[in-house]
């Protein structure tokens, strides 16, 4: 760092360090207050009646709740929907209200004069293990989950042998038989408890995520861990059952039942045995290998789902209801959204190995610098979904984001080998003739971060593996943009430590024009790149030499108006919560018109029969109800659209020049330090234990992206400063933007 490190930025004066910020009215701040108050006051007393449902006294209240609710036209469906599923929901309401009333909140910056602060969610506990990476305030959810199962196990057992006294059976056998059914059954309604919880983080658009502020990256992990769970306790229910069953010599006729009045075996074990086809197929090992084997025996969710509503009946199901219902709107949402292919406006490949797709986008789809999408070429498959990080500030352009792909596998190889046959074709072809040439793609999200969280550290070391520089890039464009338009902003010192195997990966980092952003930005903001070359022991003799070094093959598919559709959970908050609010309705709705004129007239008593029509009210409210939503919804989105193309023509050209100018014009002289050492890996000691000196006692951003190893020795060495840390140093907060499905 040298004098570059002492350097005092100029982005902002010390008098009038955050005068710049808009503060947020007082009816707004209370609002929000009061709103996340009663959603954590409901979500504790539903948590908390949960944990204690397996004592006598909370039971008896369960009992009584639902002997004073059955008689509504509801019946005992309704009673477990009001106990179990209906706090999820109205949270879910409370949500919506929070994210309108937020609007664009300003990012949250810690004033000055503070010092700095330990936080649970970036303080890594764990960094070794199964788990991968956990911070203190994961590693306090994983305890409550596992307090919670350990306790609902023993007491279960405990009231498991006093009802066995109550059966009076004198042989030994049948007494086995008996306790290990009964044994059976309180697992099974431990996995249901786990089951509430399983679809919620799957919901990469949900607004719960979007409240809480969690990426999809970080819920599909949490996913993982209850998928694991999950399907571990059904095991045990099944397996208790089937043992207690075969000791009384009656497996066979027991697993193909179907009970009309009670439970329906044979339902629960296709269901069971779906469920251990996607735990099997999802198991670290099996997905690596065979990642669309795993993807494809997912799908079976919808068998799992649907029979398990059949093996327990509709008030059963309601238990779980909830998280299923949530998950099946963002589906839907996301079905529609898939469906429209998207204009790529610019495809680029690198020498290294590396694609830049530039995609077309509305100017009322927003994003952050920290987002996400999935991406689908129908040329190559029209199954296959891949997750890419943005490479793009969102302030670089309304109209477009930009990703990096890594060529790594068949898939990234195949469309490499389509944009270098396309980019001939386009070099032998008449310009009138290039609209037929194109990639189709379609696209979901983006997803990501509800808030920009690089915004609020005023020192951030970003640490990335490969193409793990893809977010860095696009969190860098947008601090730059930031700074030149005087906008809310707190970074003033970053340090960017690159880690790449081969020197050709190094042009990568003039796909952003820092000099066209933000003029002598190194006045306002102190930028040190640190760039390990791990393969090669000596610069190459083609090192800086600008034509080959930026040598690449690009295209400029014709411009057709396909846009990203804004039909998706983290697009426009009032239409999405309006299709939320609207299809719950629905579904309350189409339940009773179903009670009222159909299951209590007739005197429908059938467990799994009621299940299968529960289903079907779900699905039915949000194809009516939900779809009703969805089509205002698009339609006011092509009205909005409709406002913006006259100027189409011209942005997609201002968008194509600024990206051939950044990849033609960055070779002058850097203003910022760029270190590049061959034949090493970092020292993530001596880096980290040289800037806290160097910065002193400040909160420091890291953020990883890359593979897990590189995560855990970042995360490893922010756990060692941090417990090693006298007085007044820096904390460091860690922070992954690593998707490993």
């Amino acid at each position: 760092m040298g004098e570059l490190s002492s350097q005092e930025p100029l982005l902002l004066k010390k008098d009038d360090e955050f005068d710049y910020l808009r503060k947020t009215p007082f009816l707004v701040s209370s609002t929000k207050f009061i709103l996340k108050l009663v959603m954590w006051v409901i979500f504790i007393t539903w948590a908390a009646f949960i944990f204690l449902l397996p004592t006598k006294f909370t039971n008896e209240i369960f009992g009584t709740i639902v002997g004073a609710t059955k008689g509504s036209i509801f019946r005992t469906a309704g009673s477990t929907s009001l106990l179990f599923s209906f706090p999820i929901i109205m949270i879910a309401f409370l949500a919506i209200i929070l994210l309108v009333v937020s609007g664009e909140d300003q990012p949250q910056i810690k004033k000055a004069g503070k010092g700095p602060t330990f936080r649970l969610w970036t303080f890594p506990v764990l960094v070794d293990g199964p788990f991968g990476v956990v911070t203190a305030a994961e590693m306090i959810g994983v305890i409550i989950f596992s307090v919670y199962i350990v306790w609902a196990v023993v007491m279960y057992s405990i009231q498991n042998v006093d009802i066995l006294s109550l059966y009076h059976l004198p042989d030994m056998k049948e007494r086995s038989a008996k306790l290990l059914e009964l044994t059976g059954l309180r697992f099974g309604f431990i996995g249901l408890i786990c089951l509430a919880f399983l679809f919620l983080p799957v919901a990469r658009g949900s607004v719960l995520l979007r409240a809480i502020d969690i990426p999809f990256e970080h819920a599909t992990r949490y996913h993982v861990w209850l998928g694991h769970l999950t399907m571990a306790i059904f095991s045990l229910h099944g397996l208790f059952y089937i043992i207690g069953w075969a000791i009384q010599g009656r497996l066979l006729e027991e697993l193909v039942g179907w009970k009309n009045i009670g439970i329906a075996n044979l339902p629960g074990v296709i269901s069971l045995l779906a469920g251990l086809l996607m735990w099997v197929t999802s198991l670290p090992g099996v997905r690596r290998k065979n990642f669309e084997l795993f993807f494809y025996t997912h799908q079976l969710y919808v068998v799992f789902v649907v029979f398990l509503a059949l093996h327990v009946g509709d008030f059963v199901f309601m238990m779980a209801g909830a998280g299923i219902f949530l998950f099946m709107l963002d589906r839907f949402l996301r079905f529609f959204q898939s469906r429209k292919t998207v204009d790529i406006l610019s495809a680029t490949c690198f020498p290294c190995g590396t694609v830049e797709l530039v995609i077309s986008k509305p100017a009322n789809l927003h994003y952050n610098a920290l987002g996400w999408i999935f991406l689908q070429i129908r040329e190559l498959s029209c199954l296959q979904w891949h997750p890419f990080s943005v490479s793009s500030s969102p302030l670089d352009g309304k109209h477009h984001l930009a990703i990096l792909i890594k060529v790594l596998g068949d898939w990234t190889e195949k469309l490499k080998g389509n944009i270098l046959n396309l980019s001939v074709e386009e070099s032998e072809t008449e310009p009138l003739l290039l609209h037929n040439r194109k990639i189709t793609a379609s696209v979901e999200g983006p997803y990501g971060h509800e808030s920009p969280y690089h915004l609020t550290y005023e020192n951030l070391i970003l640490v990335a593996g490969g193409i793990g520089i893809s977010p860095f890039l696009a969190i860098l464009s947008d601090i730059l943009h930031r700074i030149n338009d005087s906008s809310p902003c707190l970074p003033r010192n970053i340090l960017i430590v690159w880690a790449i195997k081969n020197s050709d990966e190094l042009p990568l980092l003039e796909t952003v024009d820092m000099e066209a952003i933000c003029p002598l930005f190194s006045d306002k903001l102190n930028l040190e790149i640190q760039t390990y070359v791990t393969r090669e022991s000596q610069p190459s003799l083609e090192e800086g030499k600008t034509p080959k070094a930026m040598h690449h093959s690009s295209i400029s598919p014709g411009f057709k108006g396909c846009r990203m559709s804004g039909l998706v959970g983290t697009g426009h908050v009032v239409w999405s919560g309006l299709y939320v609010i609207v299809s719950t309705i629905g579904f309350v709705i189409t339940v009773a018109l179903l009670d009222i004129f159909y299951i209590n007239p007739f005197n429908i008593t059938y467990w799994w029969y009621k299940g299968l029509l529960l289903i079907g009210c779900m699905t039915a409210s949000i194809l009516i109800f939900g779809g009703f939503v969805i089509a205002l919804w698009h339609l006011w989105e092509r009205k909005t659209s409709s406002k913006e193309e006259p100027q189409d023509a011209t942005k997609k050209a201002d968008i194509l020049q600024q990206k051939e100018a950044s990849l033609h014009s960055n070779f002058g002289e850097a203003r910022y330090v760029n270190n590049i050492r061959y034949g090493q890996r970092p020292d993530f000691q001596e880096i980290f234990g040289s800037h806290a000196k160097s910065w002193g006692s400040v909160d420091i951003g890291v953020i990883v992206c890359g593979p897990p190893t590189l995560q855990s020795s970042v995360a490893k060495e922010c756990r060692s400063q941090n417990l090693k840390r006298r007085g007044h140093q820096a904390i460091f907060h860690f922070n992954s933007h690593s998707f490993d499905l």
